[in-house]
């Protein structure tokens, strides 16, 4: 990725913009807060443009069709929408991603193409990581979020240590895709008996990724 147009303003686009340029990425930032942009303009070595993201003009002249990627982090989802549909459809942007305020609107964002990312979802996965799951020691979303992959050290507590694989209730739309046991990798099967100690690889669909993690890791 050589050029990215972030729409929006504040510390969120400041970090990001100085990360991107770090990595030799041309960054061009348009705001709709005239004192944003210029402290934004002085701050860093990027294109400021003030102006209205979500307005097929400024995105025009910011010559939005030779960009690698829009992302759009307003603290208006509507917003980040819009810019991201006019992006994707009328300037042919390779790659748009929005930033989502109200988690809800998540699953809408992406039946509608754009590729959506909930700051709340993440911290609330991270601290349930941290908090309730602790053998966790991988979590991964794929696929735009729709597929979760999740790597998972069993403890000796683990209610499912000495079960066959297929005496396991796991939830719809899941599955071990993996074990590595004593630095052996395995690809198991219903018969598989799973053992303390295991590394197992868990694929789930988001909505399910929850439920799936407790089945492995829960105790008695």
């Amino acid at each position: 990725m050589n050029r990215i147009i972030l729409v929006g303003g504040g510390k969120l686009v400041y970090f990001l913009s100085r990360q991107f340029i770090a990595k030799g990425i041309s960054v061009t930032i348009i705001s709709d807060n005239r004192e944003d942009s210029r402290y934004l303009a002085r701050q860093l070595q990027a294109t400021v443009v003030f102006g209205d993201g979500s307005d097929p003009q400024i995105l025009e002249e910011t010559e939005a069709t030779l960009s690698d990627a829009v992302l759009a982090v307003t603290p208006r989802d509507q917003d980040n929408l819009v810019i991201c549909q006019i992006a994707a459809l009328q300037f042919k942007v390779p790659r748009v991603l929005a930033l989502v305020n109200d988690p809800d609107n998540e699953e809408i964002f992406r039946k509608l193409g754009v590729t959506a990312f909930s700051t709340t979802n993440i911290i609330a996965s991270l601290i349930e990581q941290k908090t309730g799951f602790d053998e966790i020691v991988g979590l991964l979303p794929m696929g735009g979020g729709k597929v979760t992959v999740a790597e998972v050290t069993l403890s000796d507590k683990s209610v499912v240590c000495g079960r066959a694989l297929r005496e396991i209730s796991m939830p719809d739309n899941s599955l071990v895709a993996f074990i590595l046991r004593n630095g052996t990798p395995l690809v198991p099967r219903g018969s598989t008996i799973i053992l303390a100690g295991d590394r197992i690889l868990l694929v789930a669909l988001p909505e399910n990724y929850g439920a799936v993690l407790r089945t492995f890791t829960g105790d008695e």
